[in-house]
């Protein structure tokens, strides 16, 4: 079964880059390629579509609970923004209430909503946990993302085993080493296979 004809105005774009590259995007195997390729790249940037602070306002709830809240080991998957190679890996996510919660599933479709974009991993960190603390207002918010880099595996220093790990800590877990150290304890951290 053949894909439709698309008027997504990257897939010329695509049809040049082949050239350039030195194919031929009429032969067989890439006949469909620059339709595939628009298509594909859509999916991977369509968090720019949507807003994170509506998705979160739509599920908070009154609850008195002040203990931490933690969704961990959230994957995510995203495309650098130097070389629009993928990396991806997991996410975990925690936050002290001040009144409201907000429904657990909501937390992992906040990082879905900034990895589907051009990113660096750095970024994306912070944004979940900005978006986090101006909606709920919590006591403190934690973010660690843990992932690798295509980037890094594929060209340039082509480290195979190399991870990134980045952190977003405020409030709470910013100002308070226990609760820091609870929150590092409570993920266990450890290398990961990302596979």
């Amino acid at each position: 079964m053949s894909e439709p004809e698309t008027n997504d105005p990257i897939a010329p774009l695509v049809e040049a880059l082949l050239k350039e590259l030195g194919e031929e995007p009429g032969r067989d195997g890439l006949m469909r390629t620059p339709q595939r390729m628009a298509k594909s790249l859509r999916f991977l940037t369509q968090g720019y579509d949507q807003d994170p602070q509506k998705i979160l306002n739509g599920a908070l709830f009154d609850v008195t609970y002040d203990e931490m809240v933690i969704v961990k080991d959230i994957e995510f998957y995203s495309l650098c923004e130097h070389h629009m190679l993928p990396f991806f890996g997991r996410t975990h996510v925690a936050y002290i209430p001040n009144g409201k919660v907000v429904g657990l599933s909501k937390i992992p479709r906040l990082v879905e909503i900034f990895a589907r974009r051009l990113q660096v991993q750095e970024r994306l960190t912070s944004e979940i946990a900005e978006n986090l603390e101006r909606v709920l207002k919590p006591k403190g918010v934690a973010v660690v993302v843990e992932s690798i880099h295509l980037c890094m595996m594929m060209r340039g220093v082509s480290q195979q085993n190399a991870f990134a790990i980045t952190s977003s800590l405020r409030g709470e877990f910013e100002s308070d080493s226990k609760t820091r150290s609870e929150f590092m304890n409570l993920l266990g951290h450890q290398k990961r296979s990302f596979a």
